[in-house]
C-alpha cells in the first residue's frame, strides 16, 4: 500500500484540494441588451461586489454562523430599454443557501443610490431576453420560466401548479387523525 502512494497523490491533490465546482467560474462578461446568458462569477472587491455583500449582508452572516465561507457571484446586464439601467445579479453560496434546486439568485435595480430587489431567489441559468415588457427586458429563468417586468418587480408567467381542493384534502386528514386518536 505504501509503495502504490506515491502513485496515487497527484490523482488525489486536485480532487482534495481544488476548489468545488461551484466555486470556478470564468471572467466576468457583461451580457448586452436583450443578450442572453447572464454570467456569474466572483469579482471580489468591485463596487458591484460590495453592493451585493451590503444587499446579501444577513444571508453572508447566516452562513459564517454556522462556520460556512460563502461565495458571493455577481453579474450585471441591463434590463431596461434606456441605456445606462444595469441590474446587478447576485447568487450567495454556501452549504445552508442552496438546495436540491441548486442555489438562488436574486436581480437587483439601481435607482440613484438605492438598490431594489426586482426579483427574488430564481434557481437556474437566467437569459436576458430581446423581448420587453413595460420598457423592461424579459427574463428567462432555466428553460420555460418567463419572468416579465410589471412596473416595479418582475412577475412569473408561469401559472402555480394546481392544489386541487386542499382545503377538503386537509380537513379529511384532521378528521381521519382524529377518528384514530379517539379509538
Amino acid at each position: 500500500m505504501t509503495r502504490r502512494m506515491p502513485l496515487l497523490l497527484p490523482l488525489l491533490f486536485p480532487l482534495v484540494f481544488a476548489a468545488p465546482a461551484w466555486a470556478v467560474h470564468h471572467r466576468h462578461a457583461r451580457t448586452g441588451a436583450g443578450g442572453g446568458l447572464v454570467i456569474l462569477t466572483q469579482q471580489t472587491g468591485t463596487a458591484l461586489d460590495q453592493a451585493a455583500r451590503l444587499l446579501n449582508a444577513d444571508d453572508i452572516a447566516g452562513a459564517v454562523r454556522r462556520h460556512e465561507q460563502p461565495v458571493v457571484l455577481i453579474g450585471s446586464a441591463p434590463l431596461s430599454v434606456r441605456h445606462g439601467d444595469a441590474a446587478l445579479f447576485v447568487q450567495v453560496q454556501s452549504a445552508s443557501l442552496c438546495g436540491s434546486a441548486g442555489c438562488s439568485t436574486s436581480i437587483f435595480l439601481r435607482h440613484g443610490a438605492e438598490w431594489t430587489k426586482v426579483l427574488d431567489s430564481v434557481s437556474g441559468p437566467i437569459k436576458v431576453l430581446s423581448t420587453t415588457t413595460s420598457g423592461m427586458h424579459d427574463v428567462m429563468v432555466g428553460d420555460k420560466d418567463r419572468w416579465v417586468w410589471n412596473g416595479t418587480t418582475y412577475r412569473d408567467t408561469l401559472p402555480a401548479a394546481p392544489i386541487g381542493n386542499l382545503r377538503r384534502s386537509v380537513e379529511r386528514h384532521q378528521a381521519k387523525v382524529r377518528e384514530s386518536a379517539a379509538h
